[in-house]
């Protein structure tokens, strides 16, 4: 109970926060695109280039720890796609974006946070590497997975080029880039430019969980529920078990199965819904799922801290 008091309402309380200030129209939706244009542009990047221009390369980005979360997602990704084909009989391009949820952790806003109230800022490396290859071996595999699904074969080397680009332009992208650019040369940065990064880094955070209440405030959880069920009970527990029985398995230490473990447990991210809205698939599940696995995650998060224990 301790944990949930102390590690987990707090940060929801500022999502909370956010999403009523939003509902009471005291925080418009032209101040809530400009505060998670600022986090996701500017703040979450400088955190991820300190991040990654500090970490300990060959100590962190371990293949047992990345292997160990990635199977986990991996195997969500196929359960959701089957569900969604077998069970919900929805067409291939609705069940690659159901997926999709089932698999995008929310590894930034919520895991970060959660995982460094939880077990101290040391804790974070595991996630830090998680996080490294996220968005680019994710998405890859979903926009692949979305083309095959919509046979558009004549267009493919072409979108594949295009999502590639866009890949490289993603802004967490570029912060993760620079910062293993950094760390790799041991290039020394000047104190003043640290010192600003810094202070951007650590408004990320706290800005970016704010701004999402204040986005989460816009979806409304309406039809499609034993499809959003279903993505819930993935992306909360189905995805952490797995990855909680492979990191066992593999005797991962236990810094590391804690990283991976509350990382995949975090509800699905903005980016399911992004890439739902992008192909015009599933958007309705896409973004219910996101608010109704929020709001769930306050239990289940409680539930696995008791497990890491």
């Amino acid at each position: 109970m301790q944990a949930l008091f102390d590690i987990i309402l707090p940060v929801f309380v500022v999502t909370g926060f956010g999403y009523v200030v939003s509902w009471r129209g005291l925080f418009s939706e032209n101040a809530v695109d400009g505060l998670v244009k600022f986090t996701q542009n500017f703040a979450i990047p400088c955190l991820l280039f300190r991040a990654m221009s500090e970490i300990d390369i060959g100590g962190t980005l371990r293949l047992p720890l990345l292997g160990t979360y990635y199977f986990g997602a991996f195997a969500s990704f196929s359960i959701a796609y089957t569900g969604a084909r077998k069970l919900f009989k929805r067409n291939p391009s609705d069940s690659v974006a159901i997926a999709f949820c089932g698999f995008f952790s929310n590894t930034i806003l919520l895991g970060l946070p959660i995982t460094e109230r939880a077990y101290g800022t040391a804790a974070l490396a595991g996630n830090y590497a998680i996080i490294a290859v996220h968005v680019p071996i994710l998405y890859l595999i979903g926009v692949t997975a979305m083309e095959f699904a919509q046979i558009r074969s004549s267009s493919f080397t072409q979108k594949s080029k295009n999502v590639l680009v866009a890949m490289f332009r993603n802004p967490f992208v570029i912060g993760i880039g620079l910062g293993l650019i950094v760390n790799i040369t041991n290039a020394p940065l000047p104190g003043s430019f640290s010192s600003s990064i810094d202070l951007l880094a650590d408004a990320a955070l706290p800005a970016a969980l704010f701004g999402l209440g204040g986005v989460l405030f816009r979806y409304r959880p309406e039809g499609d529920v034993k499809a959003i069920l279903m993505v819930c009970a993935i992306s909360l527990f189905i995805h952490p078990a797995i990855v909680f029985g492979t990191g066992m398995a593999w005797d991962l230490d236990q810094d590391a199965i804690r990283s991976a473990v509350l990382t995949a447990s975090m509800a699905p991210g903005i980016n399911t819904f992004i890439f739902a809205n992008m192909y015009g698939a599933a958007r309705r599940v896409a973004a219910a799922s996101v608010l109704v696995a929020t709001a769930a995650s306050v239990v289940s998060i409680w539930f696995w801290l008791i497990v890491l224990m």
